[in-house]
């Protein structure tokens, strides 16, 4: 199950020594409720190598605004610390864990 991200946690897990990958969504959001599942996905697959979690916008705005979403699903990755790719928008669970694999 992906983690729970936000304005209080995420510095920590972007701190860390693994590769993160962060999907902004909204409840609303119809395209956010195809791509969960997929991260729920990714999550289990990758325990142990990456931090995989969701950021709600509505709870996290400022989070949110940090990175410049302006449209969900936006799922951003992480290597030490840095954005070095993103998603904005659905796609196939091949394209997220390619991204991913790139990063392990």
């Amino acid at each position: 199950m992906a983690l729970n991200i936000n304005e209080k946690n995420y510095k920590e897990l972007l701190a860390g020594d693994k590769p993160v990958v962060i999907d902004f969504w909204a409840t609303w959001c119809g395209p956010c409720r195809m791509v969960s599942p997929i991260i729920d996905e990714l999550a289990t697959e990758y325990e142990g190598r990456a931090v995989i979690g969701k950021c709600d916008v509505e709870e996290s705005n400022d989070l949110a605004m940090e990175y410049g979403i302006r449209n969900i699903p936006a799922v951003l990755f992480f290597k030490n610390g840095e954005l070095v790719d993103k998603q904005i928008g659905s796609a196939p669970k091949a394209v997220y864990a390619d991204k991913l694999n790139k990063l392990l």
